[in-house]
């Protein structure tokens, strides 16, 4: 699996991602991804010397049914097909007809192009995997990608299918042994979690708002894996509000860890962006500024546990001009070994554009890749606090998950 030739780098696009649009209205609206493309080329960090460009298939239903079910894709497609009906009573039948597999919901509207572009969106981090674990080349990017929330045969919290979760078994079916899956988006990453449960062979570690208070209401410490495979799946749920310090408490008192132990083949991130303190729909009040710091943490987590093999891939994030586009430039900078400096200003060209899609005056766009915070976290070596509600969460999941894979909840 070693690349010898050519970028070291991939970013997995093409302008087809767009089509991923429930509604005008829905808060996963697809020019968020615009927006960061745009970005991201305008800061010239889409060297193609350095960065090989990938166009995404559409995943085959074969390679659907290796995470989801025969019967849940066939619906996928029929509902597609209804939202394309000319029949008004159809139309007004969506709802009824599918909403036993989630679809037609407030969450995960149906539209005409719905199976096709889902399946476009899976088949982007396939090729990415395939191309990791052919060694074309060591790390690659699918910020359109990261719906984490798509179960086995359900669509949950605007995910239809599960690209995560087949890049990972695509690993798994060409002969890997140990891939481990990190999810640092704002909301549990219960889909990939409960695709591989059972299965030792995955690590899943997911560092999320406590689902006590946001969707999709799981992911305790309590919750560590089915009884094939206790201790391969870690949860991290954190207080709201925890903020860039206590967020990166918490990371760096597990994930590292657990990553040291379990040796990973590959390293799966997912990177929502979703836990900024703009976003709507989520409370963590992390800035652009602690989520770059997560992604040079991940990009050094792959290269110290995972002879530098890393998958890279976006996920929630419904602030799609101050927060998204910054922060997964972010991401493809680091990725592509040309990271973007926090005091570099956003060119006017893509301020322009930004007024040009959204109607807002260039002045009211952010016009620079920071927050201009301090990012700074006290590391666990200095302590535990009892008292404190995120040490709390922390230790929960180190007691119940360290002792697992020989590590020391207190010391380790």
């Amino acid at each position: 699996m070693e690349n010898t030739a050519g970028p070291r780098s991939a970013l997995v696009w093409d302008d087809a991602f767009l089509n991923y649009r429930f509604s005008d209205t829905h808060p996963m609206n697809p020019v968020r991804l615009k927006l960061t493309h745009r970005l991201a080329k305008t800061l010239g960090v889409l060297d193609r010397e350095r960065l090989l460009q990938v166009k995404p298939p559409v995943a085959t239903d074969a390679e659907l049914a290796t995470i989801h079910s025969i019967d849940y894709i066939a619906q996928v497609r029929a509902a597609s097909s209804d939202a394309n009906s000319t029949d008004p009573a159809t139309i007004a039948n969506i709802a009824s007809v599918y909403e036993a597999v989630g679809l037609g919901t407030e969450d995960c509207p149906v539209f005409a192009d719905l199976h096709e572009s889902s399946a476009r969106i899976a088949g982007g981090s396939l090729a990415a995997a395939k191309a990791i674990w052919s060694g074309q080349v060591d790390r690659a990017v699918n910020f359109a990608g990261g719906m984490h929330h798509a179960q086995r045969s359900m669509a949950s919290g605007f995910c239809i299918y599960n690209d995560a979760a087949l890049a990972v078994q695509h690993m798994l079916d060409q002969g890997a042994e140990r891939i481990a899956y990190v999810d640092l988006d704002a909301h549990h990453g219960d889909g990939v979690e409960q695709a591989f449960v059972n299965d030792p062979r995955v690590l899943t570690i997911s560092v999320h708002e406590t689902g006590l208070l946001l969707f999709p209401g799981t992911g305790f410490a309590k919750d560590f894996g089915g009884p094939q495979a206790e201790g391969y799946a870690v949860n991290v749920a954190v207080p709201a509000s925890v903020g860039d310090a206590g967020y990166l408490r918490a990371v760096h008192a597990v994930v590292p860890q657990l990553l040291r132990s379990f040796g990973p083949q590959v390293l799966v991130t997912q990177h929502g962006a979703d836990g900024h303190r703009h976003d709507p729909l989520a409370d963590l009040n992390l800035s652009v500024d602690g989520q770059r710091q997560l992604m040079i943490d991940a990009s050094d987590w792959a290269e110290d546990f995972a002879g530098g093999k890393w998958l890279a891939l976006g996920g929630g994030g419904y602030s799609p001009v101050k927060v998204v586009p910054r922060a997964w430039a972010h991401l493809i900078g680091i990725a592509a070994d040309t990271p973007i400096p926090l005091i570099t200003e956003i060119p006017m060209e893509w301020r322009e554009l930004v007024s040009q899609e959204l109607g807002l005056a260039t002045d009211d766009v952010v016009s620079s890749m920071s927050d201009g915070v301090d990012v700074w976290w006290r590391s666990w070596e200095v302590g535990y606090d009892p008292a404190d509600a995120t040490d709390q969460s922390i230790m929960a999941t180190r007691k119940a998950v360290f002792p697992m894979h020989g590590l020391d909840p207190w010391f380790d």
